[in-house]
């Protein structure tokens, strides 16, 4: 079932669909229904075994693309832990990590403060130096945690030199977008260059249902050359059947209605209609629990037409609403 591509300016073979390990890697999350997902199993042990468990399933899947960060709890600890222990060699998967968050939450489902942002070189060479201890040679892609013009990072001489002294040395770079700015912010990252070269090599947005707006300048940054992943493709859990707001009562009736027509389920077609992009080179599952898994990947086989395709992006929203209402999600 698994599709494969190459990313250009990477010349790395890729699953379309990879797993991202933000609700595996620590007890909170803000996906809708993680704590049900967790099941109350929150001590280390118990979450390796599950997250172990889940990158079994992933791998046997074809999923070859695994996507972590400092600030994701223990992910590159378990993700490590689990590469080295099934022996799975150096370039066999393609694993990208990120920096710029620390994780502040003292393995907390509840807490004052989840994670700490700093954009700083001293974060960066810190951060760099523990993602190398935990991963080692599998660590292919390094990006900028949720990079914006308003942190400055992307102004930054000094990390944007140690960023390409970091690619001198065959580490991919990249950057994670957030808010609803992503379109500028990647309009930025692509005039950064050294030596006429593109300092970055992957970027990654979110993108989409109810998220569109970076469409268009991912489309361009895929046109030059750019690996796209594409992350929170489910939109926490609000575009699933776990989403039962009143305001969202429209957008589920129409999802609902084209579940009736093609048999797939909400997660299935609002996967598929990211994978229907051609700009979009991976797309993110954030599965927590292996049925969870099974389901998204059944967008894989998901054949929309046109017409369902327009249906289902007509579920946008201003991007600055989209936002508003993330950044309410409570963690559980």
């Amino acid at each position: 079932m698994m599709q494969y591509r190459e990313l250009t300016a990477a010349r790395l073979r890729v699953s379309r669909m990879g797993l991202g390990l933000a609700a595996l890697g620590r007890p909170g999350y803000i996906t809708l229904g993680h704590g049900q997902d967790m099941a109350g199993r929150y001590d280390t042990a118990a979450m390796e075994e599950h997250t172990f468990s889940m990158l079994d399933a992933a791998w046997q899947a074809g999923i070859r693309y695994f996507d972590v960060a400092r600030s994701y709890g223990r992910a590159e600890k378990f993700l490590g832990s689990w590469l080295r222990g099934r022996n799975i060699s150096e370039g066999a998967a393609v694993v990208g990590s990120k920096w710029g968050y620390t994780y502040t939450a003292n393995w907390q489902v509840q807490a004052r403060e989840h994670e700490v942002k700093q954009h700083s070189l001293q974060q960066l060479d810190k951060q760099r130096e523990e993602s190398n201890l935990l991963l080692g040679g599998y660590l292919d892609l390094y990006q900028i945690h949720s990079a914006t013009l308003e942190s400055g990072v992307l102004d930054n001489k000094l990390v944007l030199d140690r960023l390409h002294a970091l690619k001198m040395h065959g580490l991919l770079i990249g950057l994670t977008l957030s808010g609803p700015r992503q379109a500028e912010t990647l309009q930025r990252a692509l005039e950064i260059r050294f030596g006429g070269e593109r300092l970055f090599d992957v970027v990654q947005a979110t993108w989409n249902l109810l998220e569109q707006s970076a469409g268009p300048a991912l489309a361009q940054a895929h046109a030059a050359g750019l690996g796209i992943l594409v992350k929170e493709g489910l939109a926490n859990g609000r575009l699933t059947t776990r989403n039962q707001e009143a305001a969202f009562a429209d957008k589920r009736a129409l999802l609902q209605q084209l579940s009736d027509e093609t048999g797939y389920s909400f997660d299935a077609l609002a996967l598929a209609a990211i994978l229907a992009q051609p700009w979009a080179d991976v797309v993110l599952s954030g599965a927590a629990t292996p049925e969870q898994l099974r389901s998204n990947l059944v967008a894989l086989r998901v054949g929309l037409t046109p017409e369902q395709l327009q249906r289902l992006q007509g579920l946008a929203e201003e991007p600055e609403r989209y936002w508003t209402t993330r950044s309410q999600l409570e963690w559980n």
